[in-house]
């Protein structure tokens, strides 16, 4: 009985693209569209919780910060792409889940130039998600450093939430072939950066650190949250460039995302992080975080 729900919830999903609702099997774009030829485009991955929809705001004004890097006009007010999130939510009679909201450069001709494309697509797809098994959460995951480095921050700026994710994706392949879901990735000075699709933090010594977002970081809406959650809590908090040896001897490690949430790292390039096991401080903000998540975002 419960695969038969699961199934029909699936074929009901309703895709909002450029104004108008599709089944999953008729959303279709352009193969013209530059978002799938060259990667030309913006996305976020925005949660909901018990019928809101979290960090919402900060979602969309990320966006349109990255929509204005690469010099694309997003066909939408901020107001009226927000509203279009929540709908498409309602549409979909989703309490939890994961929101992927997409802007394409458009249609076009063949070849790098935007120019050709006249008309940018707006893509929200509200569905469940459940990135890493359960068991990490709760026992720790493994990870490594992966030998690709992070984009260079005059290159393709990693604060830009860009549909080219192949950087990322090259690495995540090297953690897949070592048997981990997912990898640290280090600048061209050999800082830590981040990881393949969270931002990553270590405690030592009272002092819970992360990568400065000039090290190559996302500016991460979970991550900013953990950061508040953990000063109030009473938390020393800085952000400070890391090199591996400073994740090895650290007290606790943990990776942050909207996707992710919060999630423990008990072993780095074999080398066993704390205890061995998800720490205090890692579990105290993880309470936090889900507390948040029951109280806070918009509405549905």
């Amino acid at each position: 009985m419960g695969k038969l729900v699961r199934i029909i919830a699936h074929t009901r999903m309703k895709i909002y693209i450029d104004g108008a609702y599709y089944a999953k099997e008729d959303a279709k774009i352009s193969v013209f569209d530059h978002g799938l030829l060259y990667g030309d485009g913006v996305f976020e991955g925005i949660r909901i919780y018990h019928s809101r929809v979290f960090k919402l705001k900060e979602h969309i004004e990320r966006l349109y910060y990255s929509a204005k890097a690469i010099l694309l006009t997003i066909p939408m007010t901020p107001e009226a792409m927000t509203e279009a999130v929540l709908d498409a939510c309602r549409q979909n009679q989703l309490e939890n889940g994961y929101i992927r909201l997409i802007v394409t450069r458009g249609a076009g001709s063949l070849g790098l130039s935007p120019n050709s494309c006249k008309n940018p697509s707006v893509i929200i797809i509200a569905n469940e998600i459940q990135l890493y098994p359960p068991e990490l959460y709760e026992k720790g995951m493994e990870i490594i450093t992966a030998a690709t480095s992070r984009n260079l921050v005059n290159a393709i700026n990693p604060a830009i939430k860009s549909l080219n994710y192949l950087n990322n994706i090259l690495a995540k392949i090297e953690a897949s072939h070592a048997g981990c879901e997912e990898a640290i990735m280090l600048n061209s000075d050999g800082f830590v950066a981040e990881c393949t699709g969270d931002n990553l933090f270590i405690f030592h010594h009272g002092v819970l650190f992360t990568p400065p977002l000039a090290a190559g970081a996302l500016h991460g809406i979970t991550r900013n949250t953990v950061m508040e959650l953990a000063q109030e809590s009473g938390y020393t908090v800085q952000e400070r460039n890391l090199t591996r040896y400073d994740l090895y001897i650290a007290q606790e490690c943990f990776l942050t995302g909207s996707g992710a949430e919060i999630v423990p790292v008990v072993k780095i390039d074999q080398r066993v992080i704390g205890e061995g096991i998800p720490g205090e401080v890692t579990k105290e903000l993880d309470q936090k975080y889900r507390a948040l998540t029951k109280v806070a975002g918009e509405p549905l």
